[in-house]
């Protein structure tokens, strides 16, 4: 008892006791004369720093309406009693009123019952979880604030503030209330997220707001989201780059998704399947896509109709696998080279290429060729024209007859080298077949000339060479008779 006492005695220049149960602050202007001690463990637990007064607003304006103007006119009225609303919980009740020039500020339950003893261990385990959650709060890395029912900012974490730091003005500081960051209409439309640039001096950034409903305020988290933008920006710049070289592309492309419905053209389509605008802009699936081709003769026309969904089946599956390419070779004379390729995330790709021209170029160099074979095989002289690389590329049927092979089902397989030493085994010796390979693989201006030589069956041969454009030659044979001018090699073909 003696100890209880005299730790009494210790607080005797306090104003209010331990046994005090309400919640009284009492100030000279905003410094703090005396509290009790709940209202002390309030004031620990505000949410803003400073001096009392200081903690003691961040704490009651938010709570109680016009908290700041019922203090400042108590001047006139000497008196003012506030209560919070029904959206924060239970009620409570602030009393202020001027006593012989001090302002004294009384909390209680608005229910009238009786406060509870002030717990010193509560207390302090309710700090210190306070503190962790303050912690956590002030290093989170994204901006978090309360907004009431009308917009005002009445609570924010460490980074807010720090980032409305950057927007006040040269000399400006903090103060309440605190100032907004981002637009009214975005925060206050209650949209579970919505997307907004925050634009300071130096640079701009981009935040993702995350709206939450809090009794008759909101509770809002900005998320950063420049990376999420940047990835968006470049996206949109690699589709209009990919938008804008397919528009230029020739080739008709088409591209359907996991689901086979088209998601990508190109104005060649439209041009290459003759398919209305307005047909493509529904985005169709694949065989509606392909059915409507068949409609507008684009496709080959098969037996029937079943062969060709098998068909167009079978087009899907080793388009996916990467395996698909065909040549269509149309009603209307058009041919088109049609090529089917897997694309990412399950989608398929078709490429449709005019290759009419291609085609006909094809026919008529294989016509010139048949031609031509045509005309040399229709000479008496035996023929073998020769590349500027010394390779065989041409002869015609009295070569065959009278050296007795025919190189023509293998042109290009055998060099002058070859064709000499077959020549040499065929015919007596002489150095003839040795300045014939040289010519044939000389560089540089040559003349045409002439020699024989004597198979070994004893008839007698002439022979011509003459340099042709390109670096290519030209090797003439003809049987020469005993006695007259040379023989008609097909003639002689004929009699034996």
């Amino acid at each position: 008892m003696a100890l209880l006492h005299s730790g009494g005695k210790a607080r005797r220049n306090a104003i209010f006791t331990e046994q005090e149960g309400e919640t009284v602050f009492l100030f000279d202007g905003e410094t703090l004369v005396d509290a009790t001690p709940g209202a002390r463990a309030l004031l620990s637990l505000s949410p803003a720093g400073g001096e009392a007064w200081a903690r003691l607003v961040a704490y009651a304006a938010p709570r109680f309406p016009g908290f700041e103007q019922q203090i400042a006119g108590l001047t006139l009225q000497g008196r003012a009693v506030m209560s919070t609303g029904e959206a924060e919980g239970e009620p409570l009740t602030l009393q202020a009123e001027l006593c012989g020039g001090l302002l004294r500020l009384t909390l209680s339950d608005a229910g009238g019952a009786d406060p509870p003893r002030f717990d010193h261990l509560a207390q302090r385990a309710m700090a210190e979880e306070l503190t962790q959650l303050r912690d956590t709060v002030a290093h989170a890395p994204l901006l978090i604030w309360r907004e009431q029912a009308d917009g005002a900012v009445v609570w924010a974490n460490a980074a807010y503030l720090l980032q409305s730091a950057h927007h006040l003005a040269p000399g400006q500081d903090l103060g309440w209330p605190l100032p907004r960051l981002f637009e009214r209409t975005a925060t206050g439309q209650g949209a579970a997220r919505q997307r907004q640039r925050l634009d300071r001096p130096d640079a701009g950034r981009w935040f993702d707001l995350v709206s939450l409903p809090e009794g008759a305020g909101r509770l809002l988290y900005a998320l950063p989201a420049d990376a999420a933008v940047q990835a968006e920006d470049s996206l949109r710049d690699f589709m209009q780059t990919l938008t804008k070289t397919f528009a230029h592309l020739p080739i008709g492309l088409a591209i359907f998704d996991q689901q086979r419905q088209l998601a990508l053209l190109n104005p060649a389509l439209l041009d290459l399947t003759g398919l209305p605008p307005d047909f493509l802009s529904l985005r169709p699936r694949l065989f509606a896509f392909l059915d409507a081709m068949r409609d507008n003769q684009m496709i080959p026309e098969p037996r029937d109709y079943r062969s060709w969904r098998k068909q167009m089946l079978a087009l899907e599956k080793q388009a996916s696998a990467g395996l698909y390419q065909e040549t269509w070779s149309l009603a209307s004379g058009q041919t088109y080279r049609v090529i089917g390729r897997p694309h990412p995330n399950g989608a398929l790709a078709l490429m449709f290429e005019d290759i009419s021209n291609e085609m006909s170029r094809t026919r008529r160099y294989r016509a010139d060729l048949e031609l031509g074979q045509a005309v040399i095989d229709a000479l008496d002289e035996a023929i073998a024209v020769f590349s500027a690389s010394g390779q065989l590329v041409m002869s015609n049927a009295a070569y065959a007859a009278l050296w007795g092979h025919d190189p023509g089902a293998r042109l290009g397989s055998k060099g002058i080298a070859q064709i000499c030493a077959h020549w040499r085994s065929l015919s007596a010796a002489a150095p003839l077949w040795a300045e014939v390979e040289q010519f044939i693989g000389a560089l540089g201006r040559r003349a045409a000339w002439s020699g024989e030589a004597r198979l070994t069956d004893g008839r007698l041969i002439a022979c011509r060479f003459a340099p042709l454009t390109g670096g290519a030659t030209l090797a003439a044979f003809r049987l020469v008779a005993p006695d007259g001018p040379a023989l008609n090699l097909a003639s002689r073909r004929l009699t034996a």
